[in-house]
């Protein structure tokens, strides 16, 4: 499988700094593996989306949108699972 370009919107920088700073290097390093294999036994895609998709990460949730045509992954937001689906 080739490898998959992974990129983060700005705002997901301001999603990290909100976050409890001994999860930030596990959701960090669950973002890096989805160069490797965008859909880990973790991922969902979600309901009504053709390409955007939710990685588990304890109590957080990547969300993040696969393009397959340019091998590309575009992570949306990071947010503890209360608030992710709003």
């Amino acid at each position: 499988m080739a490898l998959f370009k992974v990129s983060l919107k700005q705002s997901v920088e301001k999603d990290l700094r909100r976050i409890d700073r001994s999860q930030i290097p596990r959701i960090v390093a669950a973002i890096q593996e989805l160069a490797t294999n965008p859909f880990p036994a973790s991922s969902r895609k979600l309901v009504g989306s053709e390409r955007t998709y939710r990685l588990r990460v304890g109590d957080y949730r990547v969300i993040y949108l696969v393009v397959h045509d340019r091998l590309e992954i575009e992570v949306q937001m990071v947010r503890h699972r209360k608030e992710a689906y709003r």
